[in-house]
């Protein structure tokens, strides 16, 4: 009947070290970063002039909101007979 252990001699280059869980957790939320980075530039040659261009509307959209709705009762009316 044999053992399941391999020799003392060679047992200690085998063992593979794990890094340790913060070290882990930052290595990927570091690729996971650099997936989502990646797939948001998919097909964009110029991602610069995206981000611009989704930075004017927000501020358009915050100007909308903030000026609050128009005055009631402002527009033409149409009275059917």
């Amino acid at each position: 009947m044999g053992l399941c252990l391999p020799c003392m001699g060679r047992a200690v280059d085998d063992v593979v070290e794990t890094p340790d869980p913060e070290m882990k957790r930052r290595q990927l939320a570091d690729a996971a970063e650099k997936r989502q980075m990646e797939a948001s530039s998919r097909g964009i040659k110029n991602p610069a002039s995206v981000e611009q261009k989704k930075r004017k509307q927000e501020e358009m959209e915050k100007r909308l909101e903030s000026a609050g709705p128009g005055p009631q009762g402002g527009g033409l009316r149409w009275q059917v007979e």
